[in-house]
């Protein structure tokens, strides 16, 4: 039983009409840093350098060390893939997956890096010889991606699911004309469209379009009514996602050259972030024959007995449209000292990010028949929620060496504990969201991150660079004990990894180039696109979403769902364009 307790958590956070769960806490709080071509290709470890653009988001004191000022801008290309198919548990293929592994990409244009800092000399041989100001935009997080599987299925579908998730609720709600003021829009949603509809007789249970039933009547108590569902036939079915977004820091920064030995640096912080996201699933009968509806119309001649005519289910589609921006607040503080010639060290520690988030999502449905009398589509309006999310405090560590004018070797670690992330309300506190912060504390940890990056000059105006960097999941799930443990030592895949490379060009003059190309492969994601839990009855107790955490061991509650694993990658190239003055 150890998914239990995880996939239920995921399951009633989807199902609230203000959607916040773990994995926007996350997705909002976490930082992959992106800066200028030099940075990135350094791995961006310069918690301990400093003296470019690109590193004043990672340590403050940065913008101090160069002693003069600096203009750069940074455009790039970014290529997202995504390859999503069959899911293995414990080393083995899962029974229940997407047995069609496919590839999609995507290409996007952006500038993850501009700014300005401005060096004033206090003409000083000691103390206070330098004070930096600037204005610096660093990309800090990208949300791309584009997944895509499909596959076929006999046992279950996502109208089923939707079918099972709506009983208890009375018919005449789901066909209101305000249902979707006082209901679950899903449930609205496939009700209205046809993907659902309600057992005669029965005005609380539902059956898929895609199923058949049975009734049983307990010949003891005959207000006990057992009905099991079947899917009529095979479905071909396809699961598509596309992500498209950015969180950026744009950071007033000063900082102060204390002797050629001490920098200090400071960041007044304000984060900006913009996520956007397109989930569909499609259903179609591999044999409309199997799948026969029954429907009732006007007799013209004798309209008291109306007719009852048959179509058949052809295919169906399902889209979940999501948007979220906000803006937040923090402040980070920085120091690099140089203890002799050759050594520095660094560090640096943010604040907590108050961001103020407002997003909006929508829904919408079609289901089609080889009768097009009986096609029917919903859509819902556009919700609307405003909240904060406090994200955590993060501090990071560096030494580097330097060898001459010859090169330099550099090492960071850096830590945030994602256990302490919560959501607040704007306005009265009223506990709307001590679920979601429980879940939290609990499901989440420290995530630790590694970096490392190398420079070599073989020529005074040339450069050669290279990075890479580890970053473990904060995400805990239950062992075989039942004990919560960070999933790194349930499952393989787990880490995320990067690596990258480039080069540098400085005249002798005031300008100079660098160009960087970075790979990022992020931890795999395990997506069940609805999934079926049974109440130890034959009735099923449902519920449908898009879950994605990463697993391992058996699957109790979604064992009989498709389960899709995603692996996502991503290339950077960029190209900084500065100049010196």
């Amino acid at each position: 039983m150890k998914k239990t307790a995880l996939i239920l958590l995921l399951t009633v956070a989807t199902l609230s009409v203000k959607a916040q769960t773990i994995q926007d806490a996350l997705r909002f709080s976490e930082s992959n840093y992106e800066g200028t071509a030099r940075t990135l290709a350094m791995g961006n470890a310069f918690t301990a350098l400093g003296g470019d653009l690109g590193a004043v988001s990672i340590n403050p004191a940065g913008s101090a060390v160069a002693g003069y000022g600096q203009i750069t801008i940074t455009p790039g290309i970014n290529i997202s893939t995504g390859t999503a198919g069959g899911a293995t548990l414990a080393g083995q293929n899962s029974p229940y997956c997407f047995e069609n592994r496919l590839t999609t990409s995507r290409t996007k244009f952006s500038v993850p890096n501009y700014g300005v800092t401005m060096n004033f000399d206090m003409h000083r041989n000691s103390g206070l010889k330098n004070i930096t100001v600037g204005f610096i935009a660093n990309a800090t997080n990208r949300f791309q991606s584009s997944s895509t599987t499909s596959g076929q299925s006999h046992t279950t579908s996502l109208m089923g699911a939707l079918a099972s998730g709506a009983n208890g609720f009375d018919v005449s709600a789901l066909s209101s004309s305000d249902a979707y003021n006082n209901m679950f829009w899903s449930y609205v949603t496939a009700y209205q469209s046809g993907m659902i509809n309600n057992i005669t007789g029965y005005p609380y249970d539902y059956v898929g379009t895609s199923e058949i039933f049975n009734i049983t009547e307990d010949p003891e108590n005959s207000e006990n009514v057992f009905i099991e569902k079947f899917v009529s036939g095979p479905l071909n079915q396809k699961y598509q996602k596309q992500e498209n977004g950015y969180k950026y820091d744009y950071v007033f920064n000063i900082g102060f050259n204390i002797s050629d030995f001490v920098y200090f640096g400071a960041n007044l912080g304000i984060t900006s972030l913009n996520y956007d996201s397109a989930w569909r699933f499609t259903e179609a009968a591999m044999d409309p024959m199997d799948f026969e509806n029954k429907f009732t119309i006007e007799n013209t001649e004798n309209p008291d007995q109306p007719d009852e005519v048959s179509a058949y289910f052809t295919d169906m589609q399902y889209d979940y449209h999501y948007s979220a921006s906000g803006a937040g607040v923090y402040g980070k503080f920085g120091i690099i000292v140089t203890p002799f010639k050759g050594l520095r060290l660094g560090a640096a520690v943010q604040t907590p990010a108050s961001t103020n988030i407002r997003e909006t999502w929508s829904e919408s449905g079609t289901t089609r028949f080889d009768d097009s009398r009986f096609n029917a589509s919903a859509e819902s309006p556009v919700g609307e929620y405003e909240y904060r999310l406090i994200s955590p405090l993060r501090a990071n560590f560096g030494a580097a060496w330097t060898f001459g004018t010859f090169g330099l070797l550099s090492v960071d670690y850096e830590l945030c504990d994602y256990g302490t992330m919560r959501f607040e309300e704007i306005g009265m506190d009223s506990g709307e969201f001590d679920y979601q912060n429980a879940d939290i504390k609990d499901f989440m940890g420290t995530s630790h991150m590694f970096r490392a990056g190398v420079e070599i000059k073989p020529l005074p105006q040339f450069a050669i660079r290279a990075g890479y960097n580890l970053t473990t999941s904060p995400e805990k799930s239950f062992d075989d004990s039942g004990n919560l443990v960070y999933i790194s030592k349930l499952q393989k895949g787990t880490l995320t990894h990067k690596g990258s490379f480039g080069i540098g060009y400085s005249s002798n003059g005031s300008f100079f180039i660098d160009a960087a190309c970075s790979f990022t492969k992020y931890r795999n994601e395990h997506i069940y696109p609805y999934s079926i839990a049974y109440d130890g009855t034959t009735n099923a107790v449902t519920s449908y979403g898009d879950y994605i955490f990463t697993e391992t061991g058996d699957i109790d509650i979604a064992g009989m769902a498709p389960e899709i694993l995603n692996k996502k990658m991503l290339w950077n190239v960029l190209v900084t364009f500065g100049f010196r003055f």
